[in-house]
C-alpha cells in the first residue's frame, strides 16, 4: 500500500521527547486515516536517543531511524531524510515536542486542494524570551526582503512539501533554514503559510545560540549568490574583472596621454611611477586579472556536486533508500 505522508525529524540528544512524540504522532495519524512513515534521524546523538528509537520501532515499524557517525548538523539530517522518504507529501518537524503534530492534516490538505509545492508553518505565538524572538523578526524580514518570499517564519520546523520538492533539491552546510527559496530557484513558486501553534519547551535545552543568526545572514548571502550564478560563475567574477581591468586600463591610457602631451609642449614632466595614481592603475589590473581566473576556476567547479550524506549513517531501520 502507497505510504501518503512521511514525516522526517531530525533530532539530537532528544532522549525524554521521543517516546512522547511517536506517540502524538501516532494518535494523530490513526485520526487523518492515512498510511505514514516517521523517519527519526539521529545526528550523532551522545545520549540514549538510538535506544529510543530501537524502542518505537519495534512498538511500530512506520517509526523508521537513521543514525549518523557523529553530529552532521540539521541541514545533513534533513537531506538524507529526504532521499529516504516515500510519501506523496513530505513533512518535517521538530523532536523538542515545540511542534505540534496536530497540524499535520490541514497543511496536508493545502497541499493536496490549493495546489501549494510547499507549506510553512508560522509560529506566530512563541514560547521563546526575547533574545530569540526580536533577532528572528528581525532575521526573517531581512530574508523575505532578499528572497522575496513572504513567509513570516523561515526557521519554523514544521513544514509540509509535495514530494517531487524534496527529491529534486539538496540540502547541505546550514540551508535548512532557506529551503523555500531553494524550492523556488528550482521552480516551485506556490509557496504557502499556516500560523501553527508553538509549544513550550518541555525537556532539555535548545541546541543553537546568538551565532545561529550571523550564521544564518552568512548563509543567505551564500544561497543568493550560489541562486543567481551556481551555474554561470564568470558572469559575476568576470563582470567585476571588467570593470577593474577597464578602470586600470583607462587610468595607465591617461597617464601615459598626459606625458605625451607634456613632452610635446616642453612642459615639466613627472615620471609615471612617481605619481601614486600609477599604483592604483596597476592594482586595479592585478585585480581584475584575478577574478577572471576565479570566474575560469568557478566554471571549472560547476560540475561538482555537494558531498553526498549518505556516507555518514552507520545504522538504520526499516529504511531502504540510504
Amino acid at each position: 500500500m502507497p505510504i501518503e505522508i512521511s514525516i522526517v525529524i531530525p533530532l539530537y540528544n532528544e532522549e525524554e521527547s521521543i517516546p512522547e512524540l511517536c506517540e502524538w504522532i501516532t494518535q494523530t495519524m490513526k485520526k487523518m486515516g492515512s498510511t505514514f512513515e516517521v523517519l527519526l534521524v539521529d545526528d550523532g546523538s551522545k545520549d540514549n536517543s538510538w535506544s529510543k528509537i530501537e524502542e518505537q520501532f519495534k512498538i511500530n515499524s512506520n517509526f523508521k531511524g537513521i543514525k549518523f557517525n557523529r553530529n552532521h548538523g540539521k541541514s545533513a539530517a534533513l537531506d538524507i531524510g529526504f532521499k529516504a522518504a516515500a510519501g506523496e507529501i513530505v513533512f518535517t518537524m521538530d523532536a523538542d515536542l515545540q511542534d505540534s503534530p496536530n497540524e499535520i492534516p490541514e497543511m496536508a490538505r493545502m497541499i493536496r486542494e490549493e495546489g501549494y509545492d510547499l507549506v510553512s508553518g508560522w509560529k506566530r505565538k512563541r514560547h521563546d524570551p526575547i533574545t530569540k524572538t526580536i533577532p528572528s523578526r528581525f532575521f526573517n524580514y531581512v530574508t523575505r526582503v532578499i528572497s522575496g518570499i513572504k513567509l513570516h517564519d523561515f526557521n519554523c520546523g514544521l513544514k509540509a512539501y509535495k514530494k517531487e520538492v524534496v527529491k529534486s533539491i539538496t540540502v547541505y552546510g546550514e540551508m535548512h533554514r532557506y529551503i523555500p527559496y531553494i524550492a523556488k530557484w528550482h521552480g516551485y513558486t506556490r509557496i504557502g503559510e499556516k500560523e501553527v501553534s508553538h509549544q513550550a519547551r518541555k525537556y532539555g535545552k535548545t541546541k543553537f545560540g546568538i551565532e545561529r543568526f550571523i550564521n544564518g545572514f552568512l548563509d543567505l548571502l551564500s544561497i543568493t549568490f550560489v541562486a543567481k550564478f551556481r551555474k554561470r560563475p564568470m558572469h559575476f567574477f568576470g563582470s567585476l574583472g571588467t570593470i577593474t581591468i577597464a578602470t586600470g586600463t583607462l587610468i595607465t591610457i591617461w597617464l601615459i596621454s598626459e606625458k605625451v602631451y607634456k613632452i610635446h609642449n616642453n612642459l615639466p614632466v613627472r615620471d609615471v611611477i612617481d605619481q601614486p595614481i600609477f599604483f592604483l592603475a596597476l592594482v586595479a589590473l592585478i585585480v581584475g586579472t584575478q577574478l577572471f581566473l576565479a570566474g575560469f576556476l568557478g566554471e571549472l567547479l560547476t560540475q561538482n556536486q555537494p558531498k553526498n550524506d549518505n556516507q555518514h549513517v552507520i545504522k538504520s531501520l526499516g529504511v531502504e533508500n540510504v
